[in-house]
């Protein structure tokens, strides 16, 4: 065999054994448990009140990550209100980076609506229900995907002007209260 034949097989043979070590270490990198994102039996989940003003109120739903659990949130969740109808749930997605939480760290997501009106033309919800993606994790677990808490944050108006619970995207950190 001519030393330009060898060169090209021995070449040939280099690329096939990078080739297959860059897609074995891919497909150990999708299974990373950071691969899937947050499920309700990952986290522990409140609601944290903020600061009023001006007729503006403001919560944060906060999510922390239990003991061994490393998870995703990406944007803002889908949320719907018990016992206001009439409140339209609004999901704001803008600037929305990959939020990765592990083993008790925390993200928040801010809810933001209106208390201004007068007391018939408000409502005041049960609770609240946010819907986290329903994947199974790395461990085969598959949870129920909806979180429900009580809503303790006081009355939303209810009104042709003014009926809306704004949902902003999960960021990284503890609530802000």
């Amino acid at each position: 065999m001519n030393t330009g034949l060898r060169r090209c097989v021995a070449a040939t043979a280099v690329l096939g054994a990078t080739a297959a070590v860059v897609l074995t270490s891919a497909a150990a990198a999708s299974a990373m448990p950071t691969d899937f994102r947050c499920t309700s039996a990952q986290v522990d989940t409140t609601i944290v009140p903020g600061s009023p003003g001006a007729g503006q109120r403001y919560a944060s739903v906060q999510f922390t990550a239990k003991p061994g659990v490393t998870c995703n949130f990406q944007g803002s969740l889908p949320v719907s209100l018990a016992g206001a109808p009439g409140v339209t749930v609004v999901n704001d997605n803008s600037d929305a980076p990959l939020v990765t939480i592990s083993d008790g760290q925390s993200a928040s997501m801010l809810l933001h609506w209106t208390g201004i009106e007068s007391p018939e033309n408000q409502v005041q919800p049960a609770s609240v229900t946010i819907v986290a993606p329903s994947t199974t994790d790395p461990r085969g677990v598959t949870s129920d995907p909806n979180i429900t808490l009580p809503w303790t944050q006081g009355a939303l108006d209810d009104s042709a002007q003014a009926h809306e619970l704004i949902v902003g995207p999960v960021t990284a950190g503890a609530a802000v209260s």
